[in-house]
């Protein structure tokens, strides 16, 4: 297939990159003012273009925009005529709905979206990263499906079919497990770093990679682990004394996780009563 790609940022461009290497044939791409040296190192020969001029003459479009402007650019190529041979309209966001591709629509265009479930900092990364990943695929009709779900699989990724409505639900729970993985994660270091350990990353890289391990065997119930689950009330206590002493921005965010944690412990029967009465005393103190 010829395919555009309108936002080669770092997800349109790794996609691209392996949609090339699936045989697919990258006609044009579009972005801003870093495109021109992505392209070149990425996708080296392929014309650097604006979006209308990418689009026209593609079979599919993709567009990889930030999602605050993936409708605005949609609806730019349809008004200047760049959409009239293209098949099929596809976004990459995980929390956009179809909706906003409802220009490619009026001009008779499938319209879908693809978005890998994955991270991706850098093209080097994301081009190694999302084979092997799951892709969300949204559609409207099974043409549509099918389309998303060939994209998926000829970047390396297996896809699932997901609901419009949902989209924003779905991708909410992928900001829990990466975003605030990493921002939870920083908040650790420089409590670390407080506390005197050397090198705080290298330190908790263990216990966070055999955590996820743990997570994965045998589900986050029976992984989990620490003062709430156990009961604990008097380490929570003084958790939360020493949090609040040297780093005090620290402990509203512990007590919303320990709340959380708490609430799957309990879920999963897994915390003894007096226990949980405990520490619930503890948490009600620093609310």
């Amino acid at each position: 297939m010829d395919l555009a790609i309108v936002g080669a940022g770092r997800v349109g461009t790794s996609l691209a990159v392996l949609w090339q290497r699936a045989g697919h044939r990258i006609v044009a791409v579009a972005g801003g003012p870093a495109t021109v040296e992505r392209a070149a190192r990425f996708l080296p020969g392929v014309r650097v273009a604006d979006a209308v001029e990418a689009a026209t003459g593609a079979e599919i479009v993709v567009i990889a925009t930030p999602d605050a402007v993936i409708a605005t650019v949609c609806r730019e190529m349809a008004e200047a005529g760049a959409l009239g041979s293209v098949s099929a309209v596809v976004h990459a966001s995980g929390a956009t709905g179809l909706d906003a591709l409802g220009a490619a629509a009026s001009v008779g265009a499938t319209t879908l979206s693809v978005h890998p479930l994955q991270t991706c900092p850098t093209v080097e990364a994301a081009v190694e990263a999302i084979p092997g990943a799951s892709f969300a695929v949204t559609a409207l009709d099974e043409e549509g499906h099918a389309l998303g779900e060939r994209l998926a699989r000829d970047a390396g990724g297996y896809p699932f079919r997901i609901a419009d409505e949902r989209k924003p639900l779905y991708h909410a729970a992928a900001v829990f497990a990466s975003n605030y993985v990493v921002t939870v994660t920083a908040l650790a270091e420089e409590l670390e770093r407080v506390a005197g350990v050397p090198d705080p990353v290298a330190a908790l890289a263990p216990l966070q990679d055999a955590t996820l391990a743990n997570v994965h065997r045998v589900g986050a119930a029976e992984a989990l682990t620490g003062p709430a689950v156990r009961g604990d009330a008097i380490t929570l206590q003084r958790n939360l004394e020493a949090l609040a002493e040297h780093v005090p921005d620290a402990v509203r965010p512990y007590v919303t996780l320990a709340d959380l944690a708490l609430a799957l412990a309990e879920r999963s029967g897994r915390v003894p009563p007096r226990g949980r009465e405990a520490v619930e005393e503890v948490l009600v103190r620093w609310r």
